[in-house]
């Protein structure tokens, strides 16, 4: 009973935050473009990816903790997961995650990490088009500690804290942000629910040596001159989004396996918009997959994904995933994802 009361509670809280969190929220409206840390909307894990980003009912590795904190806390072994990412523009999203059960305490604990390297520029100026000499750099990165426990047998919650941070050339800001996830599986044998909130923190804004300096603040005078001054930028929230959603997976017997998956995803700055994806098993070891991405979004121009996998794990051995994903992009061509995963 005490179990039940925990788990009712557990869900009042994420349903009155997501009520709360509702004025944040326009449907209808799109501010692409408007918000800080853009990179956390890139998603992670070439499995997850392949089923066209509908993950959070399904988050049974590593990369849950970015989907659904909440669903690292069924996986019984150690785990370590990291993809590469070829993403737009010749830069590169890598992402690292890793998954320790405490079966003790019915609870998970992991750690992640995310980067996006925009690659190095050469320094153009109005007087030197050619450029001066000089590059400068851009990257992005976010690291995330997360603890996931059961609250019975059915119902788990997750809650990850993590530090963001942007930077280019010698100008760097940072904020805090929380995830919260819930994962519930049905008494229907197959049918699992997920939810999530993620990126709820502050705003980031930029300083550095290179907003600094001089300025004559008034040239009538000439006891004055050259006054240091430092510019500052505006603060733009992160992207805030939640997702809920359904997997529904059927063992076909001697023809493999079959699992489904989708989500609603109400995003902070940007229209509502749906995910779908499926995979197929053969042997629990060899797996085809596909989806489709921001279905209904106003100004999306990705969509299909396809790819594949092999999943190798026997008892008493470590254990190995190696996945691929393509996604279709558009006038931007395509992205491809690899990951490793290790199972110990």
């Amino acid at each position: 009973m005490n179990s039940m009361r925990y788990c009712f509670i557990a869900l009042l809280l994420c349903f009155f935050s997501a009520g709360s969190l509702q004025a944040q929220f326009e449907s209808n409206v799109s501010g692409v473009g408007t918000n800080a840390a853009s990179f956390l909307e890139i998603g992670v894990g070439a499995r997850a990816m392949a089923m066209g980003g509908s993950y959070v009912a399904v988050a049974n590795d590593p990369s849950a903790l970015y989907y659904n904190p909440a669903g690292i806390v069924w996986m019984n072994n150690v785990q370590i997961e990291v993809m590469h990412n070829e993403w737009l523009v010749d830069t590169d999203y890598d992402f690292i995650g890793a998954t320790m059960p405490l079966p003790f305490m019915n609870s998970t604990i992991g750690v992640s990490f995310i980067t996006l390297n925009y690659g190095e520029q050469p320094v153009r100026t109005a007087d030197r088009p050619e450029g001066t000499g000089e590059v400068y750099g851009a990257r992005d990165y976010a690291f995330a500690l997360t603890y996931a426990t059961a609250l019975t047998d059915r119902f788990s919650f997750g809650l990850s804290g993590k530090y963001i941070n942007q930077k280019i050339w010698n100008e760097t800001g940072g904020a805090m942000a929380v995830d919260l996830g819930i994962f519930y599986t049905t008494p229907l044998k197959g049918l699992n629910i997920g939810m999530s909130i993620s990126n709820f923190g502050g705003e980031v804004s930029l300083s550095g040596r290179d907003l600094d300096t001089t300025t004559d603040p008034d040239e009538l005078n000439d006891n004055i001159d050259r006054v240091p001054v430092t510019y500052q930028t505006d603060s733009y929230p992160l992207p805030l989004l939640f997702r809920a959603g359904l997997s529904y997976s059927q063992d076909l017997g001697g023809l493999g396996s079959l699992l489904l998956s989708t989500d609603l995803n109400h995003p902070s700055h940007s229209t509502e918009y749906i995910n779908v994806g499926a995979e197929y098993g053969y042997a629990g070891i060899f797996f085809l997959r596909a989806g489709y991405e921001s279905i209904y979004e106003r100004e999306a121009v990705n969509g299909l994904t396809l790819g594949g996998g092999v999943d190798y794990y026997q008892r008493g051995q470590m254990g190995f995933r190696v996945d691929y994903a393509y996604s279709d992009w558009g006038p931007f061509e395509s992205v491809h994802r690899f990951s490793l995963g290790l199972t110990f």
